[in-house]
């Protein structure tokens, strides 16, 4: 069987881990070849191809980003897309995909299925926010990207006594703002579910300058206060129908400085948090998923993507990945907020 992988949105720690494990064990074991398809749904879009071999794979383990390039292309928007990924792949004698990638390049896997491609999705994502698995490689590295600059800003907010925001990653869901502010030591978080009273972020400020120490706020970038809206840097909208998100820390950081008169800062992590090499945990999940995807195309399993449920990895149709985020629940903030002040 020859089949063609891919990685899409946004790049993610890990991918080449998953990409070597199909190859490694796709060669070795079943016998299959594979094509990398560059740059996500682009590739098998415009028919753009580089070779993917166990020798292409050797040592890309601990990189970051992705040997393969991606790209945030939705075949569905363009006009006839669908139709010339089925002509490419036909004509280049692919007979599945494996399809690496988080809500939207997951969400074309699971139509581009519906309509006959064969398909078997891996979930990428570091907002952790993909439903149908516990976590997702990526959100770890992120995590811990996170919380080493907090580590860090704790000690200069300490030196200059200021209050310091931390922007993280987070469209929809928390969960990289809720981990990292808690292994940080946060005296508040801010995440999209939950709507934010800024008197009351302000009252835990000035109660940690209190008992003189800088307070650190760490803040999703969709968070959005109880009286306002999301914001933006700009109304333009991608592929997918996503609006550019950023500049909620920076808002933050004004807002608190004017009722505080205490000076405050705003840290954007932004990027950081999708480079670098993978920790050891994505590392590890990465490649069973990479090994257990193979072994679902082997088998003809279509349709599914792997998935972690507690230690094991099992298969799940791949509507139920997309069907709807997987979001901070109300029970895991409260105990955060104990801890808030």
């Amino acid at each position: 069987m020859r089949i063609g992988v891919l990685t899409g949105g946004g790049d993610c720690p890990g991918l080449n881990a998953v990409i070597r494990a199909v190859v490694r064990k796709g060669v070795g074991t079943y016998g299959h070849e594979f094509v990398g398809f560059k740059d996500g749904w682009k590739g098998p879009l415009e028919g753009l191809t580089k070779p993917l071999g166990v020798q292409e794979v050797r040592g890309i383990l601990p990189r970051g980003g992705t040997i393969l390039g991606s790209s945030r292309t939705n075949p569905f928007k363009i006009e006839g897309g669908v139709e010339q990924i089925k002509k490419n792949l036909a004509e280049m004698g692919v007979d599945a995909l494996i399809a690496i990638g988080g809500e939207d390049t997951l969400g074309v896997a699971t139509k581009l299925h519906e309509l006959g491609v064969q398909v078997v999705g891996v979930p990428k994502t570091i907002d952790n926010d993909l439903g149908a698995t516990d976590y997702t490689f990526g959100f770890d590295t992120a995590v811990n990207i996170a919380m080493e600059a907090i580590d860090r800003l704790h000690t200069t907010a300490e030196s200059h006594h200021r209050t310091v925001v931390v922007e993280v990653m987070g469209r929809h869901a928390g969960w990289i703002a809720l981990h990292s502010g808690l292994a940080g030591g946060a005296n508040v978080i801010l995440i999209p579910e939950r709507p934010f009273d800024l008197e009351k972020v302000v009252d835990h400020v000035e109660n940690r300058f209190r008992t003189n120490y800088s307070p650190i706020i760490v803040v999703s970038e969709g968070a959005v206060p109880a009286e306002g809206d999301m914001i933006t840097l700009g109304g333009e909208l991608d592929a997918f129908g996503h609006v550019r998100l950023g500049g909620i820390g920076t808002w933050l950081a004004e807002q608190i400085e004017k009722r505080t008169g205490k000076e405050a800062r705003a840290v954007v992590l932004g990027h950081t948090q999708r480079g670098g090499t993978p920790t050891a945990f994505d590392r590890v999940l990465a490649t069973r998923f990479g090994l257990h995807a193979i072994d679902a195309a082997h088998e003809g399993d279509w349709g599914k993507m792997v998935g972690l449920a507690g230690t094991d990895i099992v298969r799940v149709p791949l509507i139920e990945a997309t069907r709807e985020l997987k979001t901070v629940p109300v029970e895991k903030y409260s105990e955060a907020e104990v801890l808030f002040g």
